[in-house]
């Protein structure tokens, strides 16, 4: 691991013993072990899995990646490898590549193409080439792309799909769950294939949305906060985590109706969904205990020593001290604090 990523884990680790501190000093109701964060092992691609989890991440449970993280392997990738040749492909497990049933129809567009750049639409990223093709790739839930420096560096177990480039270097896909994919199209058809990016909301991260527009698409039909937010037609790339941690900068309650919105609480809302969204995309995500999500280079993110409600049940609020709570909502874990969010 990178010593960037080594002094962010330690000063995650700092903070979440002082919180445990914290937890201990209050009343018995707050006194549970707060886990640590797992660190990245130092092979390329293959996190170590904590041996705790964060509170409310359940063993077994895999939360798919959000905005940040894609956004962050986005960036990653086109710095990475635009401009670069591509010399072979191997697929070594067919259900990352399911929509082609000819191997062929996914290896021969890409050998021998360059890599103009990578664009991104919602959680898809759309790999350019300088054919009339594009590569396709959704992580998933534990999907994780790993540039290695060389054919030599150890391949990490779960390895689906390799891409070699004449320059050197190789790009990784990497799914134990196998719900991520890869595959190539074109982008006139794209929307046909998948069909729910026809309907795709608004990008939060993009620069020309006006928090008019964003209240306009929020309060087009009557919902609860937390699943407006989380609703792709909406808004594209929001889940459980970033939801959860808007809601809370916004002083909302997740259960709250849309049209109860004043244009205030629009407002203010918008402007905690661009704050927490580019705060977390400026410390390149949050990675969990669950291990799943790095970024392009082995390395975790930094935002879940930020975060100020999910998984923090049990412990006091960082704002007013009031002990935060979860709660199952529409079949997830949700995370809030009663006295700070109305």
């Amino acid at each position: 691991m990178r010593n960037g990523s080594m002094q962010r884990f330690c000063s995650t680790v700092s903070s979440v013993d002082r919180e445990r501190e914290l937890a201990r000093s209050r009343p018995s109701r707050l006194r549970r072990a707060l886990p640590l964060i797992g660190s990245a092992n130092k092979r390329l691609g293959q996190p170590t899995r904590a041996q705790t989890t964060p509170r409310g991440v359940r063993i077994g449970e895999v939360l798919m990646p959000e905005l940040p993280e894609v956004e962050t392997v986005r960036r990653d990738l086109d710095k990475e490898i635009a401009g670069k040749k591509i010399k072979s492909v191997e697929v070594t497990g067919a259900r990352s590549t399911r929509r082609h049933e000819d191997l062929k129809t996914f290896i021969d567009p890409l050998v021998g193409r360059t890599v103009k750049g990578v664009d991104r639409r919602g959680k898809y990223m759309i790999v350019k080439l300088d054919g009339p093709d594009v590569l396709i790739i959704h992580l998933g839930m534990s999907g994780q792309l790993l540039r290695a420096p060389s054919v030599r560096t150890e391949m990490p177990k779960h390895t689906h799909v390799v891409i070699t480039f004449t320059q050197g270097g190789q790009l990784r896909f990497i799914d134990p769950r196998t719900f991520g994919e890869m595959f190539v199209t074109t982008l006139d058809v794209i929307e046909e294939q998948v069909p729910e990016l026809a309907h795709l909301g608004i990008d939060p991260l993009a620069s020309t949305v006006t928090w008019k527009a964003f209240g306009g698409l929020l309060t087009l039909r009557s919902a609860k906060l937390k699943t407006a937010l989380m609703d792709q037609r909406v808004l594209a790339g929001i889940g459980n985590i970033y939801s959860d941690e808007i809601l809370f900068h916004a002083g909302l309650r997740f259960d709250r109706s849309t049209d109860s919105l004043k244009p205030e609480d629009v407002r203010r809302l918008y402007r905690s969904t661009v704050e927490v969204l580019q705060e977390a995309l400026r410390l390149r995500g949050s990675s969990l205990a669950d291990a799943q999500y790095v970024d392009l280079f082995g390395n975790p993110g930094g935002y879940q020593a930020e975060h100020q409600v999910y998984a923090r049940d049990g412990l006091p609020c960082r704002r007013c001290r009031q002990t935060i709570t979860k709660e199952k909502f529409t079949g997830r874990t949700t995370y809030f604090c009663p006295a700070c969010q109305i």
